[in-house]
């Protein structure tokens, strides 16, 4: 049994859980090493201490049990709908009749399966795994670390590549699309942790926006957000431009969230708070007078999700420890203006912080 194995049945112990039920996703490719994707049949990892955990899967699939990482007994069924309670029958049978724990992914878990398992297990209840997983992850290895390390490399490579891209009289449709054939070029694997923000002039104003067909102009401020993947690990950045000379405000305010940034970054060690690096880049921005226009955390984990914890806000009193990895984003957002981010990706160290990303902060003038 995997060590990560040994560690998740002592957590279900603890937990009073008697197995645990994942569909494919981040803590299936943890656990396993598998990419499997989910559309209308069912999929379902049952792990059951002292049992080999059971995969129930169309039997065409099977073969992709030789790339796991881990010793999976395959619960296979044909095309046949009806088949599939048979399947779930057959992979719950240590459980049958017993009333019993059992932890999914409330954010993932879908009723297709849950369903299945409701029917094949009246027993049994169903409760979230969420903490439990979450802190089976959130220490990243010298592997994992790795692995975003590189996935940070790809993505600044991509859009040092894109920034000719970048000029009056194209669209941020047009931009987001060079960025992704970019990305690819440059090593990311497909499925990218989440569609490129590009977003200009007063479209910048808005943190989530979705790019779309307005066209760049003299003046305008360019912010994009963008990721790369690297076996399954993410990277989550944030830079702005200049197209000419821009607003006074907006250069100010990049001079704060810069200022921000860095203070955040200088401030994380082991043991604080989560909430003190929130607190540390909202005290600058506050005290230079724009506290109400940053209007979301400072920052979110990331691993095999691009969002995942620890979560970096004021109010979280986790303790940072060596090995988790969260980014950090101050904003200042002006509607009808326009909007200012600066998102490094960090590692906890025994020491302190190191910065993975290294991609110039200060604000350039692409049209120089």
């Amino acid at each position: 049994m995997t060590t990560i194995m040994t560690d998740l049945h002592e957590r279900l112990h603890s937990a009073g859980l008697d197995a645990l039920v994942l569909v494919p996703g981040p803590n299936f490719f943890y656990l396993t090493g598998l990419k499997m994707h989910l559309f209308e049949r069912p999929i379902a990892l049952l792990i059951i201490p002292g049992e080999p955990p059971r995969l129930i899967l169309p039997a065409f699939e099977v073969s992709n049990l030789n790339n796991s990482t881990l010793s999976i007994q395959p619960i296979p069924y044909p095309d046949d709908p009806t088949a599939w309670k048979t399947a779930f029958m057959q992979a719950v049978q240590p459980l049958a009749g017993k009333p019993c724990r059992i932890g999914v992914e409330p954010t993932r878990m879908r009723f297709l399966e849950l369903n299945l398992l409701h029917t094949t297990l009246p027993t049994a209840a169903f409760v979230s795994a969420e903490s439990l997983l979450a802190d089976l992850r959130i220490h990243k290895t010298e592997a994992e670390i790795s692995h975003l390390r590189k996935a940070v490399e790809i993505a600044q490579n991509a859009l040092q590549a894109t920034l000719p891209v970048i000029r009056p009289g194209v669209t941020e449709r047009d931009i987001a699309g060079e960025l992704y054939i970019q990305l690819v070029r440059a090593g990311s694997e497909p499925n990218l942790p989440f569609d490129p923000i590009v977003a200009s002039g007063p479209n910048s104003a808005n943190p989530h926006a979705v790019p779309g067909e307005r066209i760049l102009q003299p003046g305008d401020i360019v912010l994009i957000d963008w990721g790369a993947t690297w076996n399954g690990y993410c990277a989550d950045l944030t830079r702005v431009f200049a197209l000419g000379e821009i607003p006074p405000d907006l250069k100010i305010a990049h001079e704060i969230v810069l200022r921000a940034n860095q203070a955040a970054r200088s401030s994380v060690r082991p043991g604080i708070p989560a909430g003190e690096v929130d607190r540390t880049a909202r005290g600058v921005i506050a005290r230079a007078g724009y506290g109400d226009f940053f209007t979301h955390r400072t920052g979110h984990g990331i691993g095999l999700e691009a969002h995942e914890p620890p979560y970096i806000y004021a109010e979280n009193t986790l303790p940072l420890a060596p090995g988790m990895v969260f980014t950090i984003e101050p904003g200042l957002y002006f509607p009808g203006l326009g909007g200012i981010r600066i998102e490094d990706n960090v590692v906890v160290t025994t020491e302190g912080c190191l910065t993975l990303t290294d991609f110039p902060r200060e604000l350039v003038n692409l049209l120089e």
